[in-house]
């Protein structure tokens, strides 16, 4: 009864190349506007203060997974809006029938997090943080601060809202080649930290709960996937310029909104690293695109969408023989199995949405998250590696009476989680037929998403009762206008001044290192291309190596080049020496000098080195190339050089020793 012969991987490829996919390294603008990509940032970023924005408890204190004095268990219910409606992200929510549990540490937290105690007034060192990135960022300064409460319905905040409040409306960025309009900059409490996610019970720890940090909203500005990563850059580097902003692992996070022109709004949720931007962005975007490639595919089948439905059996191995190692195991737990047929989906579920990915990931990966059935929780007859076997699907076939353009679908799980299942599997189908949904996506490293949850309703800001407005004095305003930090752009216009490399420029802006340059340049005399290089690779690569180290900030690069200056010595050698001081923060410097078997050598010492070495070169060369030796001697000498006289002046020493061309010298 199914067609014959089809080829469900063939189909991937041919549905693929039908919607013009093209890798995003293949990518150019062109195609980015025939599929009108567009997209805006979300940027988090959590505010370094001592305490809490609603409460005294600490900021900055993390616990381990294990590590908590009590738990609180809540149930979410929906409630009727004002209006008499029900938010659909509650609805989802609900039909999850989740256990939330908050693991709690006495640290940490406090009454106000489970809504027992009102709010403390605003926390003033974020409030005023939160006013200088609002200048740094060209917004208008709100007259007065209003507290609002924004639902969160995922379980992260125990009171099921966060308090918020706008600072700054309609500012710009200016990247590289355009400016980027800003829609506002809020200040508000973050969420818990997840802890696990499985069946019907999630887990959060609360140590983050109620952290300070600011949102900046960008309009749907960008054009294509590399400025969506420069924006984000720029709105990060803006924030760490003031050094009053957190770093590291999950203080910066992103939600990126993504459409295509036909599509709709869906939120790529917390991206941590900018990136993976481009390729998220992209993926969404041709997702988008293919999603609205199966609707016209549909539209041609099906002459009454609203009248579309499932049909669905339960089967016992009686009525089927489940020989299928998988199904074998689901019987073994107990599971009822149910067959659904999707009538005309012929092709659908092996359409290509997302590299490696096809429609049927998006009904699986809805099954995870709203019927709460982990995976594997479905098989389907489109599959690339056939485990159930074409006979079994005839059979499948002819018990849901399937026609040749339907597909079928195995689907098991607890008992209770069956209608909320198959209820799912259905609404998914039918949107296919209407519209791209509205949703929350999960981002992962290799730029593909999954479905997380729908995406709320614009209705979910309402005024908080407990805090009264904050006027903002105009003074106050003039004041911190007064002194603020140099913009990102000034700050890349003076690397490109000091001619430092264009690969240096994301660590050292991401780190705020441009003034330690600066200083080191104008107190030391040390040329900024150097610290530039020093700090970006070679402090950079160790980071990355051995991990934050307790003790050592990048203030002690200055420590150890102004030792290096008073003792008259080459910076050069502050290669070798900071391996040593990075590990070891609280070492001597001179102690350092004699672990890297430094040996002091004056000028005359050295130069009186190269006839010496120029005559030994004559004797043992093996090559014409290096012509006399130059390259040759100046590695024999670079580690007696080093510290003592830099390889430039050692080069020019050189080279008027032996007549050679400098441009020959390898330094």
């Amino acid at each position: 009864m199914k067609q014959d012969p089809f080829d469900p991987h063939q189909n991937y490829e041919e549905t693929r190349n039908t919607i013009g996919y093209v890798t995003r390294k293949e990518a150019t603008q062109k195609d980015y506007d025939r599929i009108g990509f567009m997209s805006g940032l979300e940027v988090h970023q959590q505010l370094d203060t001592k305490e809490k924005l609603f409460c005294r408890c600490p900021a900055g204190i993390y616990q381990k997974p294990d590590e908590f004095d009590a738990e609180v268990i809540r149930h979410m219910r929906p409630t009727l809006s004002e209006l008499g409606e029900y938010d659909g992200t509650a609805l989802m929510e609900f039909k999850t029938r989740k256990e939330i549990v908050y693991r709690i540490s006495n640290k940490t937290a406090c009454t106000y997090d489970v809504d027992d105690t009102p709010p403390f007034p605003v926390n003033r060192e974020a409030l005023n943080i939160a006013l200088e990135l609002s200048l740094l960022s060209n917004l208008k300064i709100v007259g007065e601060v209003h507290i609002t409460r924004k639902q969160y319905l995922d379980g992260s905040i125990p009171t099921g809202f966060q308090r918020t409040a706008i600072i700054g409306v309609e500012g710009e960025i200016q990247l590289r080649n355009k400016k980027v309009r800003l829609i506002q900059l809020s200040l508000e409490e973050d969420s818990c930290r997840e802890v696990s996610d499985i069946g019907h019970q999630r887990i959060y720890r609360t140590d983050r709960l109620g952290i300070p940090l600011i949102e900046t909203v960008t309009y749907p500005d960008f054009k294509n996937p590399d400025e969506v990563k420069e924006g984000a850059d720029y709105i990060r580097f803006l924030n760490r310029s003031t050094g009053r902003v957190k770093t590291g692992i999950g203080s910066t996070r992103a939600d990126v909104n993504v459409s295509c022109e036909g599509g709709t709004r869906v939120e790529i949720k917390g991206v941590a690293h900018t990136g993976w931007m481009p390729e998220l962005t992209h993926n969404e975007a041709f997702r988008q695109y293919a999603l609205l490639h199966i609707r016209e595919i549909l539209n041609t089948r099906i002459k009454e969408p609203k009248t579309w439905e499932t049909v669905t059996r339960l089967i016992t191995t009686e009525d089927l023989p489940l020989e299928v190692p998988t199904l074998k195991e689901v019987v073994r737990l107990g599971y009822p199995v149910y067959i659904i047929n999707l009538p005309h989906f012929h092709g659908i579920l092996s359409h290509f949405l997302q590299p490696e990915k096809t429609f049927a990931d998006e009904l699986t990966n809805r099954l995870k998250v709203i019927a709460c059935i982990e995976k594997p929780n479905m098989l389907h007859s489109e599959m690339v590696d056939d485990i159930v076997g074409e006979k079994n699907w005839d059979q499948i076939r002819d018990m849901l009476n399937a026609g040749e353009e339907d597909v079928q679908v195995i689907l098991w799980g607890p008992e209770a989680d069956i209608p909320t299942a198959l209820e799912t599997v259905e609404e998914r189908c039918q949107m296919a037929l209407e519209r791209v949904p509205n949703e929350t996506r999960k981002s992962f490293e290799n730029g593909t998403t999954i479905f997380e949850r729908v995406l709320p309703g614009a209705d979910r800001m309402y005024p908080d009762t407990d805090t009264a407005p904050i006027p903002l004095d105009e003074s106050l305003i003039e004041e911190m206008a007064s002194h603020l930090p140099v913009d990102i752009s000034d700050r890349i216009a003076q690397l490109n001044e000091w001619n430092i490399p264009g690969d240096t420029f994301s660590y050292l802006l991401k780190n705020n290192l441009v003034p330690l340059i600066g200083k080191i340049r104008d107190e030391l005399g040390i040329p900024a291309r150097f610290t530039a290089t020093l700090l970006a690779h070679k402090l950079n690569y160790m980071e990355r190596q051995l991990g934050p180290v307790p003790g050592f900030t990048p203030e002690k690069v200055y420590d150890l080049l102004a030792f290096l200056k008073s003792k008259k010595l080459d910076p050069a050698i502050a290669k070798k020496m900071l391996w040593i001081i990075y590990r070891h923060p609280e070492r001597d410097f001179d102690s350092v000098l004699v672990e890297v078997n430094f040996k002091e050598h004056s000028h005359s010492e050295i130069e009186k080195m190269i006839p010496r070495l120029v005559e030994k070169y004559q004797e043992i060369k093996t090559s014409t190339k290096d012509g006399v030796g130059a390259n040759w001697v100046m590695g024999e000498l670079r580690g007696m050089a080093l510290g003592n006289i830099s390889l430039s002046e050692l080069s020019k020493h050189l080279a008027s020793n032996i007549q050679h061309p400098i441009s020959n010298i390898q330094l």
